[in-house]
């Protein structure tokens, strides 16, 4: 018999949804629940759904809201077919502060943040809190809250993979307030770097119905 030191073929897209699932498992056991979210396809998102015409990133279930959860088994089930994008739903465990990376890189951080590539960055914060007036009158700012959604890392946007600025592991899981992040954030609108013309951002999530 002759052995070969080639690794056997793995297609990718069973390599991405091993990849998506651990992601997926990891926060749940830490009490983040998710939802799948449609896969890239090309140049748009399936969710797999025959009737959708969601071109964007979007929940793949209908009752994504009410279908959200922490169970490994169902977990494990979502992404055994198809290498869905993991979302993080926010308003209950965490809520998101979405910026420019002219703001996201002047902005300190003690707790976890996502960066997509095209330029987000995500700040997660314990929920409940609005967001100041100086924030709350940028386009490009966006508290995600009850009803909404972030896609995570490692999740494929069109201009490539969300990844972590600063991974939740680094502060052990721990959610700093939301005034304390967007004290740093307002800030920040103070540096001359910051102080970029006000870009409306590509809507990550849509609200539930």
């Amino acid at each position: 018999m002759q052995w070969s030191s080639r690794q056997p073929f793995v297609p990718p897209s069973i390599l991405d949804r091993a990849l998506l699932r651990r992601a997926a498992l990891r926060y749940a056991a830490h009490g983040w629940a998710v939802t799948p979210g449609a896969h890239l396809t090309g140049d748009r998102f399936d969710c797999g759904r025959t009737a959708c015409d969601i071109t964007g990133c979007h929940p793949a279930l209908d009752s994504w809201a009410a279908s959200t959860g922490d169970d490994p088994a169902r977990i494990s089930a979502w992404w055994r077919r198809r290498p869905y994008t993991v979302l993080l739903p926010t308003g209950d465990t965490f809520d998101a502060l979405e910026v420019p990376a002219s703001l996201g890189t002047h902005g300190p951080a003690s707790g976890p943040v996502a960066v997509t590539a095209a330029g987000r960055w995500i700040f997660l914060v314990r929920p409940g809190s609005t967001l100041r007036p100086e924030l709350e009158h940028r386009l490009d700012v966006v508290r995600h809250g009850a009803g909404s959604w972030i896609p995570a890392p490692p999740s494929r946007m069109p201009e490539g993979p969300v990844r972590w600025e600063i991974h939740p592991a680094r502060t052990q899981w721990r959610l700093p307030a939301s005034d304390e992040v967007q004290d740093r954030l307002a800030a920040a609108l103070g540096s001359t770097r910051a102080a970029g013309p006000i870009l409306v951002p590509r809507q990550l999530s849509r609200r539930a119905a």
